[in-house]
């Protein structure tokens, strides 16, 4: 089954997320902030298949979470789906120079997700 793995430090976002990758045929896993996203990660012995995470986050942040993710070897190809409500440029280019595969902004529809799933190769 294909993993992923959902950090954000909204319940709701977290929630409405998980609902749509597990009809998209995900199970997945939940993370508060970058930080407990990256212990879950370390901690899980399966493939992680996508990684969703949002850039505000407390104790460490999406940007961070994304840098320190690359940094191991084992994630270093795995797709990551930055969900946020930072709409700058600069941040997006930020995002992406730091590994970020795609950028999803705040609101976001189901659809506007699946059609990202698709272009990462992660669904059919």
């Amino acid at each position: 089954m294909k993993v992923a793995l959902v950090a954000d430090d909204s319940r709701a976002i977290r929630g409405i997320l998980s609902r749509i990758l597990t009809r998209a045929g995900f199970e997945v896993v939940q993370a508060e902030n970058g930080r407990a996203g990256i212990s879950l990660l370390l901690e899980d012995p399966r493939t992680i298949t996508l990684v969703c995470a949002d850039w505000n986050m407390p104790e460490m942040n999406g940007l961070e979470f994304v840098r320190a993710l690359r940094s191991n070897v084992r994630f270093q190809h795995t797709p990551v789906m930055m969900i946020t409500s930072e709409t700058h440029s600069e941040r997006m280019e930020a995002a992406l120079r730091s590994g970020v595969s795609e950028y999803v902004t705040k609101p976001f529809t189901e659809a506007a997700i699946l059609e990202k799933l698709q272009i990462l190769h992660v669904v059919d």
